[in-house]
C-alpha cells in the first residue's frame, strides 16, 4: 500500500460532524479554496438544500450534491482497485500453497471481498469492498456493468472480426455480445485486442475468442465501469473516493 493510501486511512474517522468545505476537499473535489468557492457560488447542495453558509457542518452520510452530481463522502463503505497479477488466486482465504487476493488485503482496516472473479491466469483490475449490496449490483446483469479487457491472442485478426462479436457469439451457455472492439496490433502470428462487454459469464473472453477462432495466450482487465487500472502498479491497491466512487454508486442505483 502506497503512503498516500495510509495516509488517507489514518483521516478516516468515526462519523461526526466537519465543515463541509473541509469534507468536499477531503473527498477530492478540489482544494479547500476551491470548494469555498463552489459554495459561495451556490454550486453545493446538501440534502436536497443549496447552501450558502460556508461554516457549515456536515456528517459524512449526508448527501452532498456539486453541479447535481453526488459526491461520496460517507467513509464507512470503502471500495478498492487492486491490480490482480496472473497466478493469484481469486479468494479471500488461501486454498492451497497459491497466494490469493486476500493474502494483499491484510493491511486493511476493514474486511473486504472480491466483487467478481478473474481467473488465475489473467491478470488486471478487480474491485475490493466491504459492502455487501454495491458488490451484488456490480455483478448483477440487469445493471449492465461494463467490463475492458485487452487480449492478446492467436493469429492475425482479419476486418470484420468485431461485427461478428458484436451480432453476438453462441456459447454453451447462451449467446455473447461485445458491446466495443478494438484491434490494437498485429504482429507475426498473433494480435492485440481490445474488448469491451457486459456479460459476467464465467471465462467469457477466453470462451468467445476461442470460439472465433483466436485463442487468448494473455488477458488483462483493464476497467470495471468508470473505474480504469491505469496509473495502478501490479500488486498494488488504490482506495476509490470522490467523484469516481459516487460514478460508480451512480451506475447501479446507489
Amino acid at each position: 500500500m502506497n503512503e498516500n493510501t495510509s495516509a488517507h486511512l489514518a483521516d478516516i474517522s468515526a462519523e461526526k460532524p466537519q465543515r463541509l468545505q473541509k469534507v468536499l476537499a477531503n473527498a477530492g473535489v478540489a482544494s479547500r479554496r476551491a470548494c469555498e468557492d463552489m459554495i459561495a457560488k451556490g454550486r453545493v447542495s446538501v440534502n436536497g438544500q443549496v447552501v450558502h453558509e460556508m461554516g457549515m457542518r456536515v456528517l459524512p452520510s449526508d448527501r452532498i450534491e456539486v453541479d447535481g452530481e453526488r459526491i461520496h463522502t460517507d467513509t464507512t463503505l470503502q471500495v478498492w482497485a487492486f491490480h490482480k497479477p496472473v497466478g493469484v488466486v481469486c479468494t479471500m482465504q488461501p486454498e492451497d500453497d497459491r497466494p490469493c487476493v486476500g493474502d494483499y488485503a491484510t493491511s486493511l482496516a476493514q474486511r473486504v471481498y472480491h466483487v467478481g472473479r478473474l481467473d488465475t491466469a489473467t491478470a488486471g483490475l478487480l474491485l475490493l469492498t466491504n459492502n455487501g449490496e454495491l458488490a451484488h449490483r456490480l455483478m448483477h446483469p440487469s445493471f449492465e456493468v461494463p467490463k475492458t479487457y485487452v487480449a492478446m491472442v492467436q493469429g492475425q485478426v482479419k476486418p470484420g472480426l468485431g461485427k461478428r462479436l458484436a451480432s453476438g457469439v453462441e456459447l454453451e451457455d447462451g449467446e455473447v455480445k461485445v458491446d466495443k472492439f478494438r484491434l490494437i496490433e498485429i504482429r507475426r502470428g498473433s494480435s492485440i485486442v481490445e474488448l469491451t462487454l457486459h456479460s459476467g459469464k464465467n471465462r467469457v473472453v477466453r470462451r468467445l475468442l476461442s470460439a472465433v477462432g483466436h485463442p487468448v495466450s494473455a488477458l488483462t482487465r483493464i476497467a470495471v465501469g468508470n473505474v480504469r487500472l491505469e496509473g495502478l502498479g501490479e500488486a498494488h491497491l488504490r482506495l476509490l473516493h470522490g467523484p469516481e466512487l459516487a460514478q460508480l454508486q451512480q451506475m447501479v442505483g446507489l
